[in-house]
């Protein structure tokens, strides 16, 4: 059954939104934790949608947070070319006007930039973890993503993976948070769908309708 829904505008987290990088990035990290001999899998209860500098400091000392942090991000950034686009994401973004999208990302921008240009997507505008002072799931975030679009938080839809992402997103009271792919419980979003295939933009004169087309659709 489809529904559905206008909103003046969307917010899209990056990773496991619109960028199929979660794999990737996973095994990097994997990688990183075994070079240093941490002895623990840092991809076992990883938080994503948590900034990586929050959780790197409950895994290195204070000291080392920073070098750490600088040498996994230029190592993702090195392998941001191994991403691709989740499904439908491209043919959504595509379709809005790009004036009324932004990413809003837990990475830092340079990482941001280099993942969702591989994935074939070119947003006009972006927040990314270096422009915000709180990170997910801080309402912040995406409080400045509205504000980069001129719009109140309850006029603009907000898709997210991860829970961090979606306690921003609630925080931040918009319109309407729309949970991707299978992370999520699904009492916590409006909308749940696998991919970006389930939901398209319908022509309308009237601000971005959506039409949500879920294999189960959430009830509210």
């Amino acid at each position: 059954m489809s529904h559905t829904v206008s909103v003046d505008g969307i917010l899209f987290d990056n990773d496991g939104v619109l960028v199929n990088s979660i794999p990737v990035a996973m095994r990097i990290w994997r990688e990183w934790a075994q070079k240093r001999s941490l002895g623990v899998d840092p991809t076992i209860n990883f938080p994503h949608g948590m900034p990586a500098r929050d959780y790197i400091a409950t895994l290195v000392p204070q000291d080392e947070v920073d070098s750490a942090y600088q040498a996994l991000d230029e190592t993702e950034i090195a392998h941001a070319h191994e991403v691709d686009a989740i499904p439908g994401a491209v043919e959504l973004t595509t379709s809005l006007p790009a004036d009324r999208w932004v990413v809003v990302t837990s990475a830092g921008r340079d990482l941001a930039t280099a993942r969702v240009r591989a994935a074939g997507h070119e947003p006009q505008q972006m927040v990314s973890v270096d422009d915000v002072t709180h990170g997910k799931p801080h309402p912040e975030p995406y409080l400045r993503g509205a504000q980069v679009l001129g719009l109140d938080p309850s006029r603009v839809a907000v898709f997210e993976d991860a829970p961090t992402g979606v306690q921003a997103a609630r925080a931040a009271g918009v319109a309407l948070v729309v949970g991707v792919g299978d992370q999520l419980d699904p009492s916590t979003v409006d909308v749940l769908v696998q991919d970006l295939t389930q939901v398209r933009r319908v022509p309308s004169d009237e601000g971005i309708v959506l039409e949500f087309t879920p294999d189960d659709p959430v009830e509210k």
